[in-house]
């Protein structure tokens, strides 16, 4: 069995270093005026842009063995589909996982858009399929729908998108979507239909992946919970005569040793301002049932970066590093392959692995660590870039 692995590419810009907190790779933070610090003597731009540096990390992550790429979407972003088309053209078989919002498209566009890059790029796309974590984030794109309802127009979606793809005529007459008719042209029909990695905690969330995924997806966890998450969807799966595959989303610190790994750490951890870690406390989930199983394992005191070692090598403060989840692996290139193996072992078939900052540690990570993942063989079984 091979897992696929994928890496992240930084679309909202980041810092040099967890130690760091101003960022100055890409231009995605306000007030960031590091371009009159550019390479040319006497200052001034030298032509290198944000987008350049994106694909630094594409050509990186590349080279160094994975498979492709999450293109992050969130409001402090570029958008994942005009990044991909870009990043298509700087690298050879290098995959874009694309995430969006079903609701915020027509899917008879979708499958358009997504057919036509599938075209231009040789089959290259894939899905990343999330419904959105509720409250203000949103309502940020004008989607007042409740959690359930989310979910069941993200199924009534892709029902549509996949019946259409093979050229129809296809007609739907749902709760959110109808269409008479469509189908998509030849050539278009004719390419491959997108892998599909959804996310979701939630039992309506596994409801809809059970019906349409080939992936799903979750943000690490404790070994027990993801073991009874994949179970459950597992489940639900069978139910419908299908298989799904299971993926972990994660982010690490990977360091010859395991002392190096934590001082990086410690580091990070010492330069958090006070107002953050205050926000930090107050902060709530929204509907999102994934970052309330996140927030739950929060620290009830937080006085070191080491009232936040969940377990060996897990550490749940990584949302304080640079946002988004909260666990991830810290350790030697030893420990953190040691810890991938006992998540395949759990069932994991494919991960997206992030490290600050991108472009350095997508060759640290592909030469140092990758290879010392055994899986269930024994043996080193990471799918690479063809």
């Amino acid at each position: 069995m091979s897992i696929d692995v994928f890496w992240r590419i930084p679309t909202h810009g980041e810092p040099g270093s967890h130690r760091a907190r101003d960022p100055f790779r890409g231009d995605w933070f306000p007030g960031n005026d590091n371009k009159t610090l550019s390479g040319l003597g006497g200052g001034g731009d030298d032509g290198f842009t944000y987008i350049d540096y994106l694909a630094e990390i594409a050509r990186a992550a590349e080279i160094s063995g994975f498979q492709g790429g999450l293109i992050p979407s969130f409001p402090n972003t570029d958008e994942p589909w005009v990044i991909s088309a870009f990043l298509a053209r700087e690298t050879k078989n290098f995959r874009f996982m694309i995430p969006f919002q079903p609701g915020f498209l027509n899917p008879v566009v979708a499958a358009r858009m997504t057919a036509s890059l599938q075209r231009a790029t040789g089959g290259r796309a894939l899905y990343n399929v999330i419904t959105g974590g509720g409250g203000p984030s949103q309502l940020w794109w004008g989607d007042p729908v409740k959690h359930d309802d989310r979910y069941g127009r993200t199924t009534e979606f892709l029902d549509v998108l996949k019946g259409i793809w093979a050229g129809g005529p296809f007609s739907y007459n749902g709760q959110f979507y109808q269409v008479e008719d469509a189908g998509l042209p030849d050539p278009l029909s004719k390419e491959e239909y997108p892998e599909i990695y959804f996310s979701g905690s939630s039992d309506a969330a596994l409801a809809s992946a059970s019906k349409h995924a080939d992936y799903y997806l979750s943000w690490l966890e404790p070994l027990d919970l993801i073991k009874e998450k994949f179970a459950r969807v597992k489940e639900r799966t069978d139910h419908l005569g299908r298989k799904i595959k299971c993926s972990i989303r994660v982010d690490i610190v990977a360091r010859p040793t395991e002392e190096e790994a934590w001082r990086e750490v410690s580091r990070g951890f010492d330069n958090i301002p006070k107002e953050i870690l205050d926000r930090y406390k107050a902060q709530n989930a929204g509907d999102s049932v994934g970052a309330s199983r996140q927030r739950g394992l929060r620290p009830q005191t937080i006085n070191s970066y080491k009232d936040f070692i969940l377990s060996p090598n897990i550490w749940t403060g990584f949302s304080l590093l640079r946002g988004g989840q909260t666990l991830g692996i810290v350790g030697s290139y030893e420990n953190v392959a040691a810890r991938l193996d006992e998540l395949v072992q759990l069932g994991t078939d494919a991960f997206i692995l992030a490290s600050t900052p991108h472009l350095e540690e997508a060759y640290r990570v592909g030469e140092e660590v990758l290879p010392l993942v055994r899986g269930k063989s024994g043996a080193s079984n990471l799918r690479a870039v063809a």
